[in-house]
């Protein structure tokens, strides 16, 4: 049996491993800081610690620390990273360098459950939650680590549906004794779960993000299931009744399909639907993947709707598409290595 991972445990819990091995209670901070101020890749780098102790800690754990298996580059300076999960998976993290800003881009899950018709991880289909640990070993394993101004959570997955293991890790980014990263870099994104999300927005400072698509519920629940579980105009209500405060960012994601949600009428009812509201608008052409009848909005068609949305009082970002070379979508590297590894040996 695999021996349990000290890297992606909180404080508290590293508080209570110490107390248990019959440690000195000082020991929890050192371990602290060095898996996630001074970036340990062993307990043998812990040279603060006795060797005994580090003798006991490498008998009863591992520290749960990998390395990327494979990393690809594209012209534009966007990086993917693979790395493995359990045995039979695999999940990305994508590095998007951009003039002052740097943002990885984290996977929360193996797969998803949530079978968005757009979604290249959806036709994976549900494999595996990732722990905490496997979450920010995404982050703590990337070369250009130091450089990192922005983490968003919009990987593969759904961050929501694994929501233990995110707020854990989200706890560890943001506190003094983990990365001490400001939640206001770091952007969660959901399709709309509601208990969730109304958990997440209660107990977490970071941004959030929402998968619209399209503000109609039966155009929406044909591109996205959880539409039938959690209607787009239940999940704007729940947010509208949260006071999120003045540095709090609310966003809403939306990929521009052709001829399906490009219209002016979806300009219109976006605008009804967010009335009031102060959120970010961020419109995204779809990058195409296998097996879909989708295709991404033409360019003119997606400038006339910013420029609507922007008349409707609303600010509205196109987000730059990145890394098309590189299997821009989420999902098509993770894909492509699953089914090599599927693949029958002749």
């Amino acid at each position: 049996m695999e021996k349990p991972a000290l890297f992606g445990q909180t404080l508290s819990e590293i508080q209570s491993i110490v107390a248990e091995l019959g440690l000195k209670p000082y020991v929890a901070k050192q371990l602290t800081e060095w898996l996630y101020q001074k970036h340990a890749r062993s307990f043998a780098e812990m040279t603060n610690l006795s060797l005994s102790v580090r003798q006991i800690l490498d008998e009863k754990f591992r520290l749960g620390k990998s390395e990327p298996s494979r990393v690809q580059a594209s012209s534009d300076g966007t990086k993917k990273y693979l790395f493995p999960a359990g045995s039979r998976g695999f999940i990305e993290a994508a590095y998007i360098p951009d003039e002052d800003r740097a943002t990885l881009c984290v996977s929360s899950q193996v797969g998803c459950k949530m079978g968005c018709l757009f979604c290249m991880t959806g036709k994976q289909g549900f494999q595996a939650q990732l722990s905490a640990g496997e979450i920010l070993n995404q982050i703590s394993s990337l070369p250009e680590r130091e450089n990192l101004t922005n983490i968003v959570y919009m990987g593969m997955g759904e961050p929501l549906d694994n929501l233990l293991q995110v707020m854990k890790s989200l706890e560890i980014l943001s506190a003094n004794w983990g990365y001490g990263m400001s939640p206001r870099r770091i952007t969660v994104s959901t399709i709309g779960l509601v208990p969730a999300m109304k958990h997440f927005l209660e107990h977490s400072e970071a941004h959030l993000a929402v998968s619209m698509h399209s503000p109609f519920h039966d155009e929406r629940r044909k591109l996205m299931p959880i539409e039938n579980v959690y209607p787009i105009a239940d999940v704007v209500e729940k947010i509208r009744a949260y006071n999120l405060g003045k540095q709090r960012r609310i966003s809403f994601e939306y990929i521009m399909f052709k001829g399906v949600n490009d219209s002016p009428r979806h300009v219109k009812e976006i605008a009804r639907l967010l009335n009031g509201m102060r959120v970010r608008i961020n419109l995204i052409r779809f990058h195409p993947i296998p097996d879909t009848p989708l295709e991404s909005s033409d360019d003119d068609t997606i400038r006339q709707f910013r420029e609507g949305l922007l008349k409707k009082g609303f600010r509205t970002t196109l987000r730059a598409s990145r890394g098309q070379d590189i299997f821009a979508a989420c999902g098509l590297l993770s894909t492509k290595e699953l089914v090599k590894l599927q693949a029958p040996d002749f």
